[in-house]
């Protein structure tokens, strides 16, 4: 990089404070005043001026600059090559920043702006318990809007060292806005809790469900209700189980109903004792059930018989029709209701006929849409796939796997976890669906629990926060020096480390009636030990913080020339890098007492953003920089083969413990999941390409 020759001069910063020259922050400051420009510039407009601006500053004969000197010359060189309106748009911005500074900077009206954020985001008992001020922490976040939550917390709650590189893209904080709220990511609720004892909304009490309609409407209420205490996604763990229950009190009712319909219009009744049958009824716990059980109350007449075969018969026609209509309100209410994030319901292991009709009206619910001819864009449907269950042909739920193989193929919102890895079986129990690991949509796997190992459990824990690296970042920096590359890496995880905590500590110190739902109604592991004014930070510590990362196939072709495919050495290093990551996440865990993990960052949108930085900084490089974002998180392009594919990246699948993905693109479904099932891949994505 041609700066490399000016970092040793000095920058005078506005308060008078020297920092080390770094070109990374011109770049930037060029990039956001092109990108106030929409759709008419792209990087190599970027880079013509960055490239002139550090050319006039290597000129200038002297070991110090004015960062206002930077800003002159950036003007300067904007104007000269016809860039008027960008020119326009930075100077516009320079000025507003020095009103701004002018007005929030001066002693009393900082102090007026502070504590006015202050009031929204920390709010006091008091407060919370006035009327004006009953609002959960969503709600709150709206106040103000996350722009200037963003900016609060950069400004003022996260260390200078953390808002500035993620700033300039050598992290990202996700879910920054939410900083000052001291919400968490996501949690996997155990609804069966919340059914069997009640739950309370802000308005009403919600009482123990019974039939399978309002099974699923209070889970409805239950995820709309945390989404508005968190800042990211909600899961079910295992939506078929805690559902079945509904569904035998459906057919119970239904089986009743049936009976007393017929009953109603013969003189049946003469000959059945009633109250017998109603303590028979009582006494089902399932659906599939011999009826000839009921045959005790026919004195063998064969009407009777017949009636109960009948009732029977109905009861499961009715049972099963209103299980559908509970499901497709489920997806109609949740695209409606619950769309500030996206919400993941596990399902497939429940063998029982009550979870298999769960299961199988949900996938039928998701194949209808909502109407219009509009896919429903939640629930994300993760089908659990483990052998001796629903794997093989000749298993209980076969079937049902082969449906959710076939809405692949109609391109509908269904992933795969694998039980039956090796990271994931190690933490299963026989007959216990309360460890069966569950994922969320962007893969996030809970598992681990370092704090509390009999607590290694899937429901009621969730994300704390999570910090993204980029990976090729520092290997563009390094490229020809492994060790300063491994020295940076380490500085970089020990940074993510130390905001993770720094977070931590901002989540910690808020109380349980911020959390209305969360918290107060005990969604959240242990926090039924609490008080409405204890703090949360006992209950948080059972939470995963998550040391992310992106571009790994990027990073490895700067450092090797070839990705983890293509060259086996590549491969060897890339494992190298992410365990490195993993050692250092379980030294903290152990360390802190506080629960670290490794996951691979699989969002599109900060591998894009890190990719635009880079490229404004490095330029356009062949396989790297030259195209929309880098490769997210472990995984190989799209174009690689499928078996090599599933090869290469399962190896990854072990070491990330708090989360991982391998997307396919595959027109055999069930054929792929067989190629998968013989790897340790333990979530995986398949994307139809039969069109």
């Amino acid at each position: 990089m041609r700066e490399d020759k000016i970092t040793n001069r000095i920058v005078i910063k506005r308060d008078g404070k020297k920092v080390n020259f770094d070109g990374t922050k011109i770049a930037i400051a060029i990039k956001k005043g092109f990108d106030s420009i929409e759709g008419k510039y792209n990087e190599d407009d970027i880079n013509l001026i960055y490239n002139q601006v550090i050319a006039q500053i290597m000129k200038m004969d002297k070991d110090r600059i004015k960062i206002e000197e930077i800003q002159d010359l950036i003007e300067i060189e904007l104007r000269n090559n016809g860039y008027i309106d960008v020119c326009k748009s930075f100077a516009e911005y320079r000025e507003n920043r020095a009103q701004s500074r002018e007005i929030f900077f001066e002693e009393k009206r900082k102090h007026k702006f502070l504590k006015a954020l202050e009031k929204l985001g920390l709010k006091t008992k008091e407060s919370a318990e006035a009327v004006i001020e009953n609002r959960n922490a969503m709600q709150t976040m709206e106040a103000y809007g996350k722009t200037v939550s963003g900016e609060f917390a950069t400004s003022y709650l996260i260390k200078k060292k953390f808002s500035e590189y993620h700033e300039n893209g050598d992290i990202h904080i996700n879910k920054l806005e939410y900083y000052p709220m001291g919400t968490t990511e996501s949690v996997q609720i155990n609804v069966e809790k919340l059914f069997d004892d009640g739950f309370s909304t802000e308005n009403s009490m919600m009482r123990e469900p019974q039939t399978i309609m309002s099974y699923a409407m209070l889970t409805i209420i239950a995820i709309a209700g945390v989404q508005k205490d968190q800042s990211g996604e909600q899961g079910i763990p295992a939506f078929d189980y805690y559902m079945a229950p509904g569904v035998l009190k459906t057919f119970k009712k239904e089986f009743r109903q049936t009976i007393y319909d017929i009953l109603e219009y013969t003189d049946y009744d003469k000959f059945i004792a009633i109250n017998g049958i109603e303590r028979e009824i009582e006494k089902l716990n399932t659906i599939d059930f011999n009826i000839e059980n009921f045959y005790k109350f026919t004195r063998d007449a064969e009407e009777l018989k017949r009636m109960f075969r009948i009732v029977y018969s109905k009861a499961l026609e009715k049972t099963n029709k209103e299980t559908y209509q509970a499901m497709e309100a489920f997806v109609h209410d949740l695209n409606s209701l619950c769309n500030n994030n996206l919400v993941t319901i596990n399902i497939g292991t429940d063998t029982s006929a009550e979870g298999r009709m769960v299961i199988k009206n949900l996938l039928l619910a998701i194949e209808e849409g909502v109407g219009n001819n509009k896919e429903a864009v939640s629930p994300i449907i993760s089908f659990k796939v483990k052998k001796g269950i629903n794997f093989e042909p000749n298993t209980p739920n076969y079937d049902l796997l082969k449906i959710a193989c076939d809405l692949v193929l109609k391109d509908k919102n269904i992933t795969f976890a694998m039980l039956d890895s090796q990271a994931n079986s190690e933490f299963y129990k026989e007959g216990d669906f309360g460890t069966e690991i569950a994922y969320l949509e962007d893969g996030t796997r809970i598992a681990d629990n370092f704090v509390d190992k009999d607590k290694e459990q899937v429901a009621e824990r969730g994300v704390l926060s999570s910090t993204t690296i980029n990976l090729p970042r520092i290997a563009l920096k390094h490229k020809n020096n492994i060790e300063a590359f491994w020295g940076e890496l380490d500085q970089k995880i020990e940074m993510v480390k130390d905001q993770l905590i720094e977070r931590f500590e901002i989540q910690g110190s808020k109380k349980v009636f911020n959390f209305p739902l969360l918290m107060k109604e005990m969604i959240w592991i242990d926090s039924e030990k609490l008080k409405s004014d204890d703090k949360v930070k006992k209950p948080l510590k059972q939470g995963i913080m998550k040391i992310e990362f992106t571009g790994l196939n990027e990073c490895l072709i700067v450092l090797t020339g070839h990705n983890h495919a293509q060259s086996k050495k590549s491969q060897e290093l890339g494992i190298q890098i992410v365990s490195r990551i993993r050692e250092k996440a379980d030294e903290y865990s152990r360390k802190y007492n506080l629960n670290f993990v490794v996951s691979g960052d699989s969002s599109y949108d900060t591998a894009k953003e890190f990719m635009e930085f880079d490229r404004v900084i490095f330029g356009k490089i062949e396989d790297v920089t030259d195209k929309d974002a880098y490769t997210v998180s472990f995984e190989l392009p799209e174009e690689c083969e499928t078996q090599e594919k599933i090869k290469v990246e399962s190896e990854y699948h072990e070491i990330t413990n708090g989360g991982h993905m391998t997307e396919i693109k595959s027109k055999n479904v069930y054929g792929t999941l067989k190629k998968v099932s013989e790897s340790e891949i333990g979530y995986v994505k398949i994307i139809n390409v039969a069109n």
